[in-house]
């Protein structure tokens, strides 16, 4: 979803940023990066970390900065590709508040910088969660999407984020529904969510799979997949520009 989204937007003529804070860190892989593994992620830069916070990270019970000098990071650390910029952020280990560590302090100075200060598009791809949010960022957020699977589980874990969106004053959040194959799944979905506001439905495709399995990036490997994630972006567009 992020990937697809991101390879959309940059087609479309927007200036991309696409952030990997999902600790799986397979967005670079997702967008057809080059060697992806050789990209370390922001909070494992020890010395950046060191040079801008003034702790090292892992060292405890020191005062460190909380409001690090940032705006330099994303020309010096992004990666680039195929007109797509990416930039690994790496774990923050408290949710909603950040974590009261260098590394913490230094990434969530940089996701503010991000989403309230730049003017581009900012693709964010999480976790099942939005630890990496604050109430001061989440105020920058145009959409929180929720993408949900036809399953129990994967409706708890909406509903989770549902509720944590509500503590930090997110407004605009919105589901899809992912790998679907019959209307009885999609059926399930929204009658299980039954307030969520819905973008789209993702079918589900062996050719996905196939194409991870094979190692390959996903973003041309499947017409279905790609031609619904479109009409995702543009609903996207259309509610962003009337509520403006």
């Amino acid at each position: 979803m992020a990937s697809l989204l991101s390879k959309i937007f940059s087609e479309s003529g927007y200036s991309v940023l696409a952030i990997d804070a999902d600790p799986d860190t397979n967005l670079a892989a997702n967008l057809g990066f080059p060697n992806p593994e050789g990209i370390t992620p922001i909070s494992e830069l020890h010395e950046l970390i060191e040079e801008r916070v003034g702790v090292k990270p892992g060292q405890s019970g020191s005062f460190f900065k909380l409001n690090p000098k940032v705006d330099d990071l994303p020309e010096k650390y992004a990666a680039k590709f195929n007109g797509i910029r990416l930039m690994v952020m790496g774990r923050i280990k408290r949710g909603g508040t950040g974590c009261y560590c260098p590394e913490g302090a230094l990434l969530q100075a940089l996701l503010a910088h991000l989403l309230l200060q730049r003017n581009e598009v900012v693709i964010l791809d999480m976790e099942a969660g939005i630890e990496h949010l604050t109430r001061g960022t989440g105020k920058a957020v145009d959409w929180l999407i929720v993408v949900v699977e036809p399953g129990r589980r994967s409706i708890e874990t909406a509903q989770r984020i549902f509720d944590l969106a509500q503590d930090l004053n997110l407004k605009k959040v919105a589901v899809v529904g992912n790998k679907i194959q019959n209307p009885a799944q999609k059926e399930f979905i929204v009658k299980n969510l039954p307030h969520a506001e819905f973008l789209g439905f993702i079918p589900y495709d062996e050719a996905i799979i196939n194409a991870d399995l094979a190692n390959r990036s996903i973003l041309d490997s499947s017409e279905p997949v790609l031609t619904e994630v479109k009409k995702i972006y543009r609903a996207l567009i259309s509610t962003t520009k009337n509520t403006k």
